[in-house]
């Protein structure tokens, strides 16, 4: 049985058609990027070298490195001449599906990373699709001993806050998987 796990929202809507073959990709490179029963979690950019052929393979656009043009940038304000005045990064995109990918490892949770991309994404141009890959369980010593930080069950939560509020609506839908 997989570790790899998604949950959708907002979870009225069913996932969209393209999320079994992306959730596919994760399950394929399990044996390496699962956070479970693994003493320590590859950082996420080695779980992005990891899937990046596959993730091209099916249509996405992926960051090649840490240099500006090695980046996936999505605008986010136009300025003058239409050049993009602001732009936000992912880890990967693709441009007909309008769908964005973040993977998040040590800072999901405790570095807040979670929030960061679902703000982000708020404001990304022609993005209607966020991907949030999160470990299952982040391992990390305190005061001596392991403690493992739920990722995945503390950003379907936020998720579950988000989505399910009355308030207000939220402008694109979102795919958390854990890994």
């Amino acid at each position: 049985m997989s570790t790899i796990c998604y949950s959708t929202f907002p979870r009225t809507e069913p996932p969209p058609e393209f999320v079994a073959q992306l959730v596919q990709v994760f399950t394929s490179h399990e044996a390496s990027i699962s956070t479970l029963g693994r003493e320590k979690g590859l950082t996420s950019d080695a779980v992005l070298s990891e899937l990046r052929n596959d993730l091209e393979a099916i249509g996405f656009d992926v960051e090649q490195g840490k240099t500006a043009a090695g980046k996936i940038k999505r605008p986010v304000f136009f300025g003058e001449n239409g050049v993009p005045a602001l732009q936000y990064e992912v880890d990967a995109f693709h441009p007909s599906l309008r769908c964005g990918l973040e993977i998040e490892a040590g800072r999901a949770w405790l570095g807040n990373a979670i929030y960061r991309d679902l703000i982000q994404a708020l404001v990304m141009v022609n993005l209607e699709y966020l991907i949030l890959a999160v470990p299952n369980g982040y391992r990390r010593k305190s005061l001596g001993r392991t403690v493992v930080s739920k990722d995945y069950g503390n950003a379907c939560a936020v998720a579950d806050s988000l989505y399910g509020h009355s308030r207000f609506r939220m402008p694109y839908s979102l795919v958390v998987i854990g890994y």
